[in-house]
């Protein structure tokens, strides 16, 4: 198998530090535990007419009222009247809980079976995410899974970017998340696929990952060390 980004950057983080020092681990959402459809969503926003949607939406960082929304700075009633504003028409909040959920292409069972076998180990397990309430409205219900669990069942706290009212990649949030968890930064495992997210927590001497988008991170070797 060719070698990917998220081995040779877990090699480049791993030449001072055995596994074994490893205590805390943060998952990011979309992209790592969830699947994600960014096409899906593009859709959806330019069928109730936001022509700039490919603008507006992105992987890894979002811009607009979907920036703000994921900050903290406005409520999802902001960003329902600020959408409709956009594309000029009334939209509902069951219309922007529609199209949020765009993003969510499925969610892979493995996923969420890996990270229960790790926390079975005793690893403090969170999740560390740029989302928003509308997301996390379908996210923290028993619909999440299909077997009637929301995500809290599989985390022991999360750390959520308009409830901390920063995003990734700013440093605050990844040091929010280590006082937190009451974990040093080197007993940290820090998983997202975001690039830049995965560079400024190695900044701070966090372990850090990095598959690809939607890429399955459970068959590696390194992953595999946590829970066998």
């Amino acid at each position: 198998m060719e070698e990917s980004l998220f081995i040779r950057n877990f090699a480049e983080h791993s030449k001072s530090m055995n596994m074994d020092q490893i205590k805390n681990i943060a998952f990011d959402l979309g992209g790592v535990v969830i699947a994600l459809n960014l096409e899906q969503a593009v859709q959806a926003f330019e069928r109730i007419g936001l022509k700039d949607a490919r603008q507006q939406l992105d992987a890894y960082t979002q811009k607009g009222i979907f920036a703000d929304l994921e900050s903290g700075k406005i409520t999802s009633e902001d960003f329902r009247i600020g959408l409709s504003e956009l594309v000029g028409h009334e939209v509902t909040a069951q219309d922007c809980f529609d199209i949020i959920h765009c993003f969510v292409d499925h969610v892979p069972q493995r996923n969420l079976e890996v990270i229960q076998q790790i926390r079975k180990k005793g690893y403090q397990v969170c999740l560390l995410s740029n989302t928003n309430p509308i997301m996390m409205e379908w996210v923290r219900s028993a619909a999440f899974d299909g077997q009637g669990h929301s995500i809290d069942y599989y985390f022991d706290r999360l750390y959520l970017s308009y409830e901390c009212g920063v995003m990734k990649p700013s440093p605050e949030i990844f040091q929010m998340m280590l006082e937190g968890q009451g974990a040093r930064p080197e007993e940290t495992l820090f998983i997202d696929d975001s690039q830049k997210n995965v560079e400024v927590a190695a900044s701070l001497g966090i372990r850090t990952l990095c598959p690809k988008n939607n890429e399955d991170w459970t068959v590696f070797p390194e992953i595999r060390a946590l829970y066998y």
